[in-house]
This record gives structure tokens, sequence and C-alpha cells, in this order.
């Protein structure tokens, strides 16, 4: 009752994948609601919803457009932008966040370890959003 997918996109996300999601009790945050919602409506969601549960953070960095992340092995365009990460990132200060990953980083598909660059950051401002736990 507490997860979420947030930044969902695209082809790749067939009807079967929602209707899993809602019988496994996800509720989706689509990547065109960053423009009609922006981030604090977003942010706002994520937070209500996780409440004061532990918090599990998963980052699929596929979840950002190509532009921002062309390392890794499904890419789409229409992706969240890093700045828009980084800001739900930072949005979730204070929530019981226990732990959380950055996966799908490839680089042999690099480009200028354009998108190590951007999971280390990730990882980064995950970090420093940990120590703001309540």
């Amino acid at each position: 009752d507490a997860s979420m997918h947030v930044g969902i996109r695209g082809p790749l996300y067939s009807r079967d994948d929602l209707k899993n999601d809602a019988e496994f009790g996800f509720k989706i945050i689509h990547c065109d609601e960053f423009q009609s919602e922006g981030i604090d409506k977003i942010v706002k969601r994520i937070r209500d919803r996780v409440g004061n549960n532990s918090l599990y953070l998963s980052i699929d960095i596929d979840v950002l457009d190509p532009a921002y992340a062309p390392g890794t092995g499904t890419l789409e365009i229409a992706g969240m932008t890093t700045r828009e990460m980084v800001n739900v990132i930072r949005g979730l200060s204070g929530l019981k966040l226990i732990s959380a990953d950055v996966v799908e980083v490839s680089p042999p598909f690099d480009i200028n370890n354009m998108t190590s660059l951007v999971g280390a950051t990730i990882a980064f401002e995950i970090l420093c959003t940990m120590t703001k736990t309540n």
C-alpha cells in the first residue's frame, strides 16, 4: 500500500505491466506528470504514499532521458531530467529512507562517462538524503 513506480513512460511498459502493478498495490506516476503537476506535487504524492513506512528507493538510470544518461541498455526518449531526479530525491528528506540502489548504468554504452557521473551523483544525493531521516 506504500509502493510506487515513478517516471513510467513509453511503449516498453505494457498494459499487462500496468495491470500487474495495480494488482500488487503499486501506484504509478507517469513521466509526463512532471510537466503537468511539477516536482513539488510529485514529491507530495510520494511522501503521502510512503507516510511513516520505511522507504527503499531503487533508481533505474533509464528513467532519465537518454540526453542525460545514454549509457544504459534500454534507451527511451522523453524521460526525466537530472534536475527533476535530484529534486525528487531531495524532496524525500526526512522520510525513513533505509536502503537504496542505482541500477542499469552500463559503462560500455556510456558516452564520455556521462551516465557514470549521473549515477554517482544520484547515489551521492541519496546518501545525503539518508542522513536526514526521521
